[in-house]
């Protein structure tokens, strides 16, 4: 940004126009040094511009979030999405019911927040007559259960490894209630969209984004347990923990038990795949697919690592070992033997299902006392109140498979406008077909 005040030398040639140039002549000799410098404020102060909101995600399927955890509610606009694709509450509502903290299975409470939302979202713009129109979507989710009241010890004294410290440091004020905007309530304003983003990548590719808990502390789900061709949502869904095999999801719920009637916590690993991804999608260099989805992943609350196909494990082996070989199938696509690329291979997709883990920490806010500082800097002892989960990663699923979804959707969009805008090349780039889309409303106009 360049200064507002400007430095000039004495050295100037004189001028005329009755400004300090032409005073500079006479100065300069009445000085002991021709090098001295003095400072000339500018006429025309420049602007500043400040572009660090961080609340919005997307290129072309823009997201921008709002809201926070004990404000009036929280919410999206979805800008970019394409028009005329049907749309309702009810295709987001299926997905932030999956996130929301209401106890509606048996033993939920015992691995997740007892705060009862209802988190019942509306659609205010962007949709006419059951369809996108194209312009920006407005969703919005009221807050109906704060309780401010708890949350009055963590206005003076910070929650270790929360984000309460590096908000004052940052905006020198903040909002105590809940964490505000590092509460994971502000996802909802990310599900919803990812929810739109799922079902038009279904529709136009049939691409399916899932994800499951394949750790909870130190219960690790194996590898080779979990078929990536056949797995199901129910399956995923068949348990509180969000673990596929029925074995290793008792296990692990067992382990969060464990640190719960100890009022601590534990933190564990989702892993997401995509089955019929678009080839081609990413680019090169700076914006390669695994990138886009490192930062989505990593802007979640309480991510701490983010793996994509054999990931650190890969290290331990030699390229010949590495390598995924390719082969024709016998529908003439080129494929690979092996997927140890995670089916992204250049910073872009090969068709090969996608597979990523995202690693958690255990939550930060636990009911056990922890040394801490005050704002004003004194030293003192904290019992963090409040519902909190001892457990943050079952929760985590949808809010993982929205993220993948924001990414994969863009990066569609982008695609699109940059590889398919003219005739293709048959040989080597697959067809991107456009979607049958169901008949619009008979009323309804453009």
């Amino acid at each position: 940004m360049a200064s507002s005040v400007a430095s000039k030398t004495f050295l100037a040639a004189p001028r005329t126009d009755g400004s300090l140039g032409s005073l500079l002549p006479d100065l300069r000799r009445q000085l002991p040094s021709p090098n001295v410098q003095i400072l000339i404020r500018s006429r025309t102060p420049k602007k500043l511009q400040v572009k660090a909101a961080g609340s919005a995600f997307g290129t072309y399927f823009r997201v921008t979030t709002f809201g926070e955890s004990h404000g009036g509610g929280v919410g999206c606009i979805i800008d970019g999405c394409p028009p005329r694709i049907p749309l309702s509450e009810a295709d987001m509502q299926v997905d932030l019911d999956r996130r929301i903290v209401v106890s509606r299975r048996p033993g939920q409470s015992r691995i997740t927040t007892p705060r009862k939302e209802t988190d019942t979202c509306k659609i205010y713009s962007g949709v006419s007559e059951g369809v996108t129109t194209g312009t920006p979507i407005h969703v919005f989710v009221p807050n109906t259960d704060q309780r401010g009241h708890d949350y009055s010890e963590m206005s003076v004294a910070y929650r270790p490894s929360h984000a309460d410290a590096t908000y004052d440091m940052k905006y020198g004020v903040r909002s105590v209630q809940g964490g505000g905007r590092s509460s994971a309530r502000e996802t909802i304003g990310r599900v919803a969209p990812g929810a739109v983003a799922k079902k038009i990548l279904k529709q136009f590719a049939g691409t399916e984004i899932l994800a499951y808990v394949s750790q909870a502390h130190n219960v690790v789900l194996p590898e080779d347990v979990v078929d990536h061709e056949m797995l199901t949502l129910d399956q995923v869904e068949s348990n509180i923990v969000r673990c596929p095999d029925p074995e290793y999801a008792e296990k692990m719920i067992a382990a969060i038990d464990a640190v719960r009637v100890r009022g601590d916590s534990v933190g564990g690993v989702v892993t997401c795949i995509v089955r019929n991804c678009p080839r081609g999608l990413g680019s090169p260099v700076f914006d390669k697919l695994e990138a886009e989805l490192a930062k989505a992943m990593m802007s979640l609350p309480a991510t701490k690592g983010f793996e994509v196909g054999s990931g650190f494990a890969g290290t331990f082996l030699t390229g010949s070992e590495h390598n995924d070989e390719f082969y024709t199938d016998e529908f003439g696509n080129i494929r690979t033997r092996t997927n140890r690329s995670g089916g992204i291979q250049g910073g872009i997709s090969n068709g090969e299902i996608i597979n990523m883990r995202i690693a958690f920490k255990p939550t930060s806010t636990i009911g056990r006392k922890q040394n801490t500082v005050t704002r004003e800097k004194k030293e003192t002892e904290l019992i963090a109140r409040g519902r909190h989960d001892p457990c943050v990663v079952p929760r985590a699923v949808p809010m993982v498979e929205a993220m993948v979804a924001l990414v994969l959707m863009d990066q569609l969009m982008a695609q699109h406008a940059q590889c398919h805008l003219f005739p293709i090349n048959p040989d080597l780039q697959g067809t991107m077909k456009l979607p049958e889309l169901e008949p619009a409303p008979a009323n309804f106009q453009m």
